[in-house]
């Protein structure tokens, strides 16, 4: 069932996804080499932790972190550990998200490891520009598959994949509401996009092939070539015109 917000809920969910939102911001000069993805994963939870607000991703499903931190060819769900350092050149996808009064963000980020290939940047900034091709389509009296659409279009026109065994989703009180919001599609096709939505849109993009394999730690998700991945996540909320970022800094906008 489509949860449609009220104007009570959107400003709950204003809260953490500001928190979020500020905290993507900060990794960016944090995550640097010799940092170990476990590093990552505490400075996420110290700093949700000091707005009073609880990690979404720490124990739901099982996952043992308050961040996933997928490294290279990882697409998402990476495991932080202590023995997995980065290293100058590696690109690092951080998913995250914070509750706080019952009600969730979710977001995510690519980040270079200090100076990256042309090739790796070129993937990081694809990915992002392919949410914002995407979200031209959320809004009312368009269709979740309408989104899918652009996001494909966009990416594959670049050769690149775009990931089809994971989806972006609603969010609210549950981190995963319905509707599910694929990162490929045809246009007309899925659930009719309302005001008062809160969705995450979140394309998930690889230099190769779109599809995926699960390692054998039963959550970590790498392309079948093995080649490297990049992911781009915002809480968006449906207006009466064109859609509301809440997990994006006025400076970050795509102008």
């Amino acid at each position: 069932m489509i949860i449609i917000k009220s104007k009570r809920e959107i400003e709950l969910m204003r809260e953490p996804c500001k928190v979020t939102a500020e905290l993507l911001r900060d990794l960016e000069a944090y995550i640097v080499p010799g940092r170990t993805t476990m590093d990552i994963s505490e400075f996420v939870d110290k700093r949700i932790a000091s707005h009073g607000m609880t990690p979404t991703f720490k124990g739901y499903g099982g996952f043992p972190a308050a961040a996933c931190v997928s490294v290279n060819e990882e697409v998402i769900h990476g495991i932080p550990t202590k023995a997995r350092v980065l290293k100058e050149g590696d690109i690092v996808s951080i998913d995250v998200g914070a509750t706080c009064k019952g009600y969730n963000s979710d977001a995510a980020r690519t980040y270079g490891v200090g100076a990256i290939s042309a090739e790796d940047q070129r993937l990081i900034d694809v990915t992002r520009e392919s949410f914002f091709e995407g979200i031209k389509y959320a809004m009312e009296g368009y269709r979740i598959g309408d989104i899918g659409h652009a996001i494909q279009q966009y990416v594959e026109s670049r050769g690149m994949g775009v990931v089809r065994d994971y989806t972006g989703h609603g969010t609210g009180t549950k981190l995963h509401e319905d509707p599910y919001i694929p990162n490929y599609g045809k246009p007309g096709k899925g659930a009719r996009i309302e005001r008062n939505m809160t969705l995450a849109i979140e394309p998930m993009v690889t230099l190769g092939t779109y599809e995926v394999r699960t390692l054998a730690n039963d959550w970590t998700v790498v392309p079948l070539d093995g080649r490297r991945s990049a992911h781009y996540e915002n809480t968006i909320l449906v207006t009466d015109g064109e859609p509301e970022i809440l997990t994006l800094l006025q400076e970050e906008s795509n102008g």
